[in-house]
């Protein structure tokens, strides 16, 4: 069975403390977006995994498609299974990438062995693998708070825009950002910041990471920068970064920021 796991971006992103477990509190909006990975599991003798495409940092039997099949075993008679990935959505770019790849496989899982388990326990399980693993089970724009895996639907659609998404030769970690991260526990809620008309979100829809990583990285602060100058709605890092989504009212070309960075129109 083959499936396509899409990459997501934020939509405004708050710290607003640090939790007892280690973990920050947060709040954004997840939205998903077109540019996807493929994952594939095929009946084996033996558990293994392939990566294509995109080179994923560290060792293959660390991966996280694998860790979710192994999640499932634990509590299923699971037949040894051959996962195979392609791998296209950017890694250590703020895009969720290994999240998806992970909850597609228990939602593959699922689906081939007929393990009859509903969302919200597809949830439980994801929940185990990553804090924004569980968004990629139901997969549509949530308000996401907590340590980014508490749920609220919330309504917006962006269907009638074009987004863009820039990433360049960069590799943000997530540790690193949130190193330099300054908690703001006030202020009005990303919940009801997004609902503001699209063009308002320039001034009032922020993401708390860039100024640490923009400080680390001016390049992708030049990034930002540059898409405004293109004439977006609405430009943002993604997550804790590196890669950068723009919102536009029509089609563009932006061939000055390929030269040096892998650019992805109409996703």
């Amino acid at each position: 069975m083959l499936a396509f796991a899409n990459a997501k971006i934020n939509l405004g992103l708050r710290i607003t403390g640090k939790r007892a477990d280690g973990y920050h509190n947060i709040e954004t909006v997840f939205y998903p977006v077109k540019l996807y990975d493929v994952v594939e599991c095929l009946d084996a003798d033996v558990l293994s995994c392939t990566i294509e495409g995109i080179e994923v940092p560290g060792a293959t039997t660390d991966n996280i498609c694998l860790k979710a099949y192994q999640l499932l075993k634990q509590d299923f008679d699971l037949p040894p299974q051959h996962i195979c990935l392609l791998k296209n959505i950017p890694v250590g770019a703020g895009l969720g990438g290994g999240s998806a790849d992970a909850a597609f496989i228990l939602k593959l899982l699922n689906d081939k062995f007929k393990l009859g388990l509903s969302i919200p326990q597809l949830e439980d399980y994801a929940r185990q693998l990553g804090a924004d693993c569980a968004f990629f089970i139901q997969n549509e724009p949530r308000y996401a708070e907590g340590k980014g895996d508490e749920f609220t639907h919330i309504q917006v659609d962006l269907s009638a825009c074009f987004l863009v998404l820039v990433k360049p030769d960069i590799h943000v970690s997530t540790a690193d950002a949130y190193a330099g991260i300054m908690v703001a526990d006030t202020g009005t809620s990303v919940k009801d910041l997004i609902h503001l008309p699209l063009r308002d979100w320039k001034a009032n829809l922020k993401n708390d990471f860039e100024a640490s990583v923009f400080l680390k990285y001016p390049e992708i602060e030049a990034i930002k920068a540059s898409l405004y100058q293109q004439g977006a709605i609405y430009a943002s890092m993604s997550g804790s970064g590196s890669a950068v989504y723009a919102i536009f009212e029509a089609a563009v070309q932006l061939p000055e920021l390929e030269r040096t960075n892998k650019v992805f129109y109409n996703v």
